[in-house]
This record gives C-alpha cells, structure tokens and sequence, in this order.
C-alpha cells in the first residue's frame, strides 16, 4: 500500500512539473511585459532605423541563430519587428507532428499569398500586397510549378517564387525553411532590385524578411522580421519602414488562416 501510494505521488509530481514546464515556456521566450500585451489579442510591433539588433527577438536558439546570420551578413539600415500569438484549438499542450507537417505545407503554399491585403499608409487605405504570387522552378526559367507539399519536414528547403508587388514591382525571390522541434522558419530574400515606381529602393539580395513559429503550448509565437539595406535617398528609409511594418500585419493575418487549415479550424 505504502508503494502504491509512492507511486502514485511521484507519477502526481510529475504531471505537476509537466504542466509548469509548458505553462512556463512563453515567458522563457518573451518578456513579461510583451506576454501581457500579446495576451489581450494585440500584436506589437517595431521600426527601427540603423538598429544594430532586433528587440522583440524571442529567445529561441534556432530563431537567434538565423537572425544573428542576417544581421551580420545583410548589415541592414531598416528593421521592422512583429510579435503575434496564435491561440492553438482548446486541449492543444504542443503541436502534434500531424500538425507540424500540415504547418509547414500551409506556409510553403506561396500562391494563396496573391490577392493578400494590407493597410496602405501613403493612399491610407486597403490595397493588394501581392497581385501575383507562384512558385518557380528556377530563378532563370521563372516557369510556374505547384507549391511543394513534404511528408516530411526536410532541413533547410529552399524555394523561388515570383511575386508581383503593387509598390515595388515584378520580383523573384528565395525562400529558405527551417526546421527545428519547437519551431518552423521561413526567410524570404530578393533575387532583384527591388523598386518603388522607377526609383529603385531595395538592391539585388539587400532584403531579408523572416517568419519565425514557435511552439509555446497552447499558443504559437509569430515572430515577423524585415531587415533591408536600402538605397540611400532622402525620404526612401522611412517610406519602406513604414510599408514593411504595415505588410507584416498582413502577413501574421494570412499566417493565421494557414494555421487555422493546420489545426482543422
């Protein structure tokens, strides 16, 4: 009796110590005055110019290493930071690896980002992100294919797409996927100049933009990021900081759908 009652204390115990390991998990990865904030709905976000390196970073190995490689190599003079929590079905402790692959296709689906709407700051209205997204076979065919679908997450994949941009043109661009147990992350960057109109704002291979998911128990983390060098005209910084920060709300809006499908919601 009294191994029984052992027994059941230390298979008690451990439930105990399971559960605060996972209710501790998003304050391991953000601040506590940021969980308070991202816990009633709102996101936050960030612009920065000549940031020598991002704030709202969590702190998750894979993610900080990827980060700490952009920032390194690109040197960029634009920062732009998001934060987002996704709140998983009710019952969700982790993701489950059905839920994981099913992510990670839903993220690598670039075509369902055409017709994606952001807020303009500039006309200060609603208008189209990308009027044109497909995959590519390749950055010089530049022939349409499916979006990829994996069985299995394979680490890193990359993938071209050509995306047409209402504000800054006809462009091809590399995505990069990570995969890590705890987190998915896709890195998009610029194969051509970038141009606002005919002035051209972002140089071949000067932008980074980054989406970081991060599984926090009941919750995925969206860390959204743009790091740009750009062209050094009066004005040119602030107008694309302004743009990138308002198209990341977009993003985090189309991530959610995607995690939605995910989860069978």
């Amino acid at each position: 009796m009294k191994h029984v009652f052992l027994y059941t204390y230390i298979a008690l115990l451990g439930v105990s110590f399971v559960q605060r390991v996972f209710s501790d998990a998003l304050d391991a990865l953000i601040t506590p005055e940021q969980k308070t904030v991202l816990l009633t709905g709102k996101s936050i976000t960030q612009l920065a110019e000549d940031a020598d390196a991002p704030e709202l970073l969590p702190r998750n190995a894979q993610v900080q290493q990827l980060t700490a490689g952009i920032i390194k190599e690109l040197e960029p003079t634009i920062l732009t930071e998001s934060l987002h929590l996704y709140k998983k079905p009710a019952g969700r402790a982790s993701w489950t690896h059905a839920e994981k692959i099913a992510l990670y296709n839903n993220i690598l689906a670039l075509s369902t980002l055409k017709g994606l709407q952001y807020y303009s700051a500039s006309r200060k209205s609603m208008r189209t992100f990308y009027e044109l997204s497909q995959v590519i076979d390749d950055p010089a065919n530049r022939t349409p294919v499916k979006d990829p679908i994996c069985s299995d997450p394979p680490a890193p994949l990359t993938v071209y797409a050509r995306q047409k941009d209402l504000t800054f043109g006809d462009n091809v661009y590399q995505y990069d996927y990570f995969v890590s147990e705890t987190s998915l992350t896709l890195i998009q960057r610029n194969l051509t100049v970038m141009s606002a109109g005919i002035v051209p704002a972002i140089g071949k291979n000067k932008l980074r933009s980054a989406v970081a998911v991060i599984d926090a128990e009941e919750y995925l983390l969206i860390y959204a990021a743009s790091f740009a060098k750009a062209i050094a005209i009066p004005g040119m910084k602030n107008r694309i900081g302004r743009s990138f920060t308002n198209r990341a709300e977009a993003v985090l809006g189309w991530f959610t759908k995607q995690a939605d499908k995910a989860f069978g919601r």
